[in-house]
């Protein structure tokens, strides 16, 4: 019930997004001696997420080691659970987050337009974020950015046997061999069906539907799939669970489609009622940090705007790769529409 008023409400409120008056983003900040002191006395910061739960983790470890006075409570889910458990929350006067962060470039738009985020800037964002990539008014900035891409088991499917292209999925000799992520749980999906049904049409997901795929919820999952066999080929897939699969020697190999790979930006924002506002400020700042991204990078395998972030050699760079950029604007209407194709294709 939850889920379908609040979809409700969502489409709703797109219709008067333009309607909204922007503000003025706050004075950048930086950390200071007496910020840091207000957050240990406070103990504890708690983090919605809808990255990995072992990089969320162990960004949650890094900043405890230079605040151990802090406790990180991680609360990791889907995109678009996180989005239906603060709405839940909030709707209902419970306010346990301090600091989110999900994959749905789109829920970040509505939580400001509902007045839930509190604007503030860090002095990281300011200086080195691109203008588009944070809120003109202060209210979010991306965090983290992946590509939902193709990947396949080099054991278990030749380079020539492999697909170039997404049509090529559609191929009968990838029946049953195929495992994918949903767009009514992940973030990362929502956003690459959007962009793939405008690239390709419907009827591509259509004929894609009759392949026998197995369907999983996160995009976390397809990568955990290959590594596991069960699966020789995924669809859609979080690139940094790839990269993290591949470190750790496992025989998978990314596909970047000539006709380009759909980006996910995944923001982060403070909520204006967080239980904890210095230690969230704090963490907030902290997420931005270069030690904070590189390790994103590093152990992540996730994109990152810092400019000063160095990505690994083997990993094939941002600027030689097609990206199919996203507006959360236009997807925030379609939303149902691709629920509703979703499931009358897939049977999910």
């Amino acid at each position: 019930m939850w889920k379908k008023t609040l979809s409700a409400v969502l489409f709703v409120s797109a219709l008067a997004v333009s309607t909204n008056a922007s503000a003025e983003a706050p004075a950048p900040y930086q950390i200071t001696p007496e910020l840091e002191a207000a957050a240990k006395t406070e103990g504890n910061v708690v983090f919605y997420t809808a990255t990995d739960v072992a990089v969320a983790e162990k960004l949650a470890e890094l900043f405890k080691s230079k605040y151990p006075e802090i406790a990180v409570q991680v609360e990791r889910a889907g995109s678009e659970r996180v989005f239906q458990r603060i709405g839940q929350e909030y709707s209902t006067g419970i306010y346990n987050a301090d600091v989110i962060e999900t994959s749905d470039a789109v829920h970040f738009e509505y939580f400001k337009r509902q007045g839930w985020l509190a604007p503030m800037v860090p002095q990281e964002v300011a200086d080195k974020w691109p203008a588009d990539e944070r809120d003109p008014d202060g209210n979010f900035a991306v965090y983290r950015a992946h590509l939902a891409v193709m990947a396949y088991r080099t054991d278990l499917m030749s380079e020539a046997d492999a697909p170039k292209t997404w049509t090529d999925l559609l191929d009968p000799k990838y029946k049953g061999k195929m495992v994918k992520a949903h767009p009514g749980y992940s973030g990362t999906v929502m956003t690459s069906t959007f962009v793939l049904s405008q690239l390709l049409g419907w009827d591509f997901f259509e004929k894609l539907g009759t392949q026998e795929i197995m369907q999983v919820q996160s995009s976390t999952e397809p990568p955990k799939k290959l590594a596991q066999g069960e699966r020789a080929l995924e669809v859609d897939g979080n690139e940094y669970n790839v990269f993290r699969l591949i470190d750790e020697g496992k025989p998978i190999k990314i596909v970047y489609p000539d006709e380009g790979t759909p980006l996910a930006v995944g923001n982060a924002a403070v909520l204006k009622q967080s239980p904890h506002p210095n230690a969230a400020k704090l963490f907030y700042a902290f997420l931005f940090s270069l030690e904070a991204q590189q390790l994103n990078s590093d152990f992540g395998g996730l994109r990152s705007f810092h400019p000063d972030v160095k990505e690994k050699a083997d990993r094939t760079p941002l600027s030689k790769i097609k990206v199919l950029h996203s507006d959360p604007i236009k997807l925030e209407p379609e939303i149902p529409t691709i629920k509703a194709n979703y499931e009358k294709f897939f049977g999910t």
